[in-house]
């Protein structure tokens, strides 16, 4: 019987995919994604029948709102992409 360099020595033992430092870069990578939706909702008017263009075309909402989302999409490329340390 050949074993496979891949299979576990033992038939229980655990195989984890990830890593805790992954997880730890998803989460951040998660808290900047919430941070960047947030910021780009913004607030409601006062009065529905006016339009007023400066909370609508912001720079929080054009310019920092997106580069966030693309930051926090970034890190989570990165976090699944990380691979583990080898010991």
């Amino acid at each position: 019987m050949s074993t496979n360099k891949n299979t576990p020595k033992h038939p229980n033992e655990n195989i984890r995919l990830f890593e805790k430092d992954n997880y730890k870069w998803m989460l951040i990578g998660l808290a900047i994604l919430a941070l960047g939706f947030f910021l780009m909702s913004g607030g409601k008017s006062a009065d529905p029948k006016v339009f007023t263009d400066d909370s609508v075309y912001s720079p929080i909402r054009i310019t920092v709102a997106p580069l966030l989302i693309i930051i926090g999409f970034i890190i989570e490329i990165y976090a699944i992409m990380k691979k583990r340390k080898e010991s």
